[in-house]
């Protein structure tokens, strides 16, 4: 940046309270404040309103449940080379529970989750990451007695917004590739079209989560979405229209790459604060943030399209 922003008394605090404890310099957080506005498409005047939303303000009670999944959504998250975005998980919002990060097991664990929807029933931000299986009343998924379907059912619909992290639980991903005999379905479907917002993503950025987090804590709202649930600040664009190889002789669409197709923003966003992504790394896109990833995506079996645009429905 070419200057220092100076904000009022109290913001100036609690950000040398921020960069004291990660062991950064004031300018590394404006930095990261900068990627987060320019995600969100805000104007340069927004910079102190996102600075102020990583620093103060409310901490949203979060539940976050995990289905049919990997943990890579997870892992991508706190293990992000941003020296931030795990200080906004665990710092800017209050985590009353995440099987992957939290300290109960067992029957402790389950009490944290029964004690935290009673307690925050209508207010809570619910996170599920992986998908739902459905086959044999959903027997292929349990967690403490419970089929993943019945934990979904009794605690998503109380939730305040709902937010579906990953490609497997926005759209089944692969759990419900073909098959499979588990009959995994994506957490809208599986929740009778339960409303979502979605980050697909195999893993989703991290970037785009930490923007979404900040723009419900600036606006206290859904963001603009496409008809596939998904925020338009980070799948308005095709990943063609945005790659840096478009038009030159170094585009991989010749070699199965599904950019043309698909809707993310990895070529500005990019991952590993902001080094490289898939093109960039020289292999062409995968498409994994469409409908149908793993059963359509193969490179071998390539048509020139791919899964669907703002014009599909999601299930």
């Amino acid at each position: 940046m070419e200057h220092e922003e100076r904000f009022d008394t109290k913001l100036e605090e609690g950000i040398s309270s921020l960069v004291e404890k990660k062991g950064v310099t004031r300018r590394d957080f404006m930095k990261f404040c900068g990627l987060i506005a320019a995600t969100l498409g805000l104007e340069a005047t927004m910079l102190p309103k996102v600075a102020e939303a990583l620093v103060s303000g409310p901490r949203p009670p979060f539940i976050w449940l995990q289905f049919a999944e990997c943990t890579g959504c997870t892992e991508a998250f706190l293990r992000s080379s941003s020296p931030f975005i795990d200080d906004l998980l665990l710092n800017k919002i209050s985590l009353e529970y995440h099987e992957t990060v939290m300290a109960p097991a067992g029957d402790a664990a389950l009490k944290s989750l029964n004690d935290a929807v009673s307690k925050y029933a209508g207010q809570f931000i619910c996170v599920v990451e992986g998908s739902i299986p459905l086959a044999n009343n959903g027997t292929y998924g349990m967690n403490g007695g419970q089929t993943m379907l019945q934990m979904a059912q009794q605690v998503c619909p109380q939730a305040k917004v709902m937010i579906s992290l990953g490609t497997c639980a926005c759209f089944g991903g692969l759990p419900a590739a073909a098959g499979g005999v588990t009959g995994a379905e994506c957490v809208h479907g599986s929740l009778g079209g339960l409303r979502t917002i979605k980050l697909p993503g195999c893993p989703p950025n991290p970037v785009n989560f930490a923007a979404l987090l900040v723009n419900y804590t600036l606006f206290g709202d859904y963001p603009a979405l496409d008809s596939l649930g998904r925020p338009t600040f980070a799948y308005g664009k095709t990943v063609h229209s945005q790659c840096q190889r478009n038009g030159t002789q170094w585009c991989l669409r010749g070699f199965g790459c599904r950019g043309p197709s698909t809707y993310h923003n990895c070529p500005t966003v990019k991952f590993n604060d902001a080094s490289s992504w898939c093109v960039q790394a020289d292999s062409p896109c995968s498409g994994c943030s469409q409908p149908g990833f793993w059963d359509n995506g193969s490179f071998f079996n390539y048509s020139g399209t791919y899964g669907g645009g703002t014009s599909t429905t999601s299930d």
